[in-house]
């Protein structure tokens, strides 16, 4: 079961001061376990990319984060340029604010940017669930798939809260099998892994991955 969570699990480290040799690290346990991908700030992604070709794993990054307050044509830069530089997945955030406001054209339009400047990489969503009441939930996932994305996401692992089972089954439900579901922030072990996929999610955001599949618990808060 280890070796099939694995294949789910992008192996995190979006520290601001994580250094090269943590980043090497990341690159090695992600190889030697087969971890979907490995998913670092932008400014790494060239290295990783160097560090993981000809490899199964993927080199994922983050757009507009943490905070999703960028506008969507930085964002759609942002995620060109990580894309030239060997990014095959992007995870971005979305105007959390706007959300807020019911100005629900913006955030589509804000997502739809970074979807036509992926141009076919795969698109995760982050709608920041913490922050959000369930209607607003429910609205974030059913924009993000109007807009064209692959995946929703639960968290940036950098604000109030991480993933709950409850909102993992709320997104999935609302976006159907079709769509991917990420569950991301507070996954420290197997026993949490297990919970949020047997809730629908299809991919975990964790710095714990060497604790899920070697079957500890880990200290760490993403």
């Amino acid at each position: 079961m280890s070796k099939e969570i694995a294949k789910m699990i992008d192996h995190t480290l979006l520290k601001a001061d994580a250094k090269k040799e943590e980043i090497e690290k990341l690159c090695e346990e992600a190889k030697e376990h087969h971890f979907a991908s490995v998913c670092v700030n932008p400014t790494w992604v060239s290295l990783s990319s160097s560090l993981l070709e000809g490899t199964d794993v993927k080199v994922c990054t983050v757009i507009g984060f943490p905070l999703g307050a960028n506008t969507p044509e930085v964002k759609a830069f942002e995620a060109q340029n990580a894309i030239s530089n060997g990014a095959t997945e992007v995870d971005m955030v979305i105007n959390i604010g706007a959300l807020k406001d019911g100005n629900d054209q913006e955030v589509k339009r804000d997502i739809q940017a970074v979807v036509e400047a992926s141009k076919g990489v795969l698109v995760k969503v982050i709608i920041e669930t913490c922050l959000l009441t369930e209607d607003e939930k429910i609205r974030a996932c059913k924009l993000a798939v109007e807009a064209g994305a692959d995946y929703v996401k639960t968290s940036t692992g950098f604000s109030t809260g991480g993933a709950t089972v409850e909102d993992v089954a709320l997104m999935r439900k609302t976006v159907g099998p079709d769509v991917g579901v990420k569950a991301s922030g507070g996954v420290r072990n197997a026993e949490g892994a297990k919970a949020v996929i047997e809730a629908g999610a299809t991919r975990i955001g964790a710095s714990s991955g060497i604790a899920i599949v070697n079957g500890y618990t880990a200290d760490t808060d993403y």
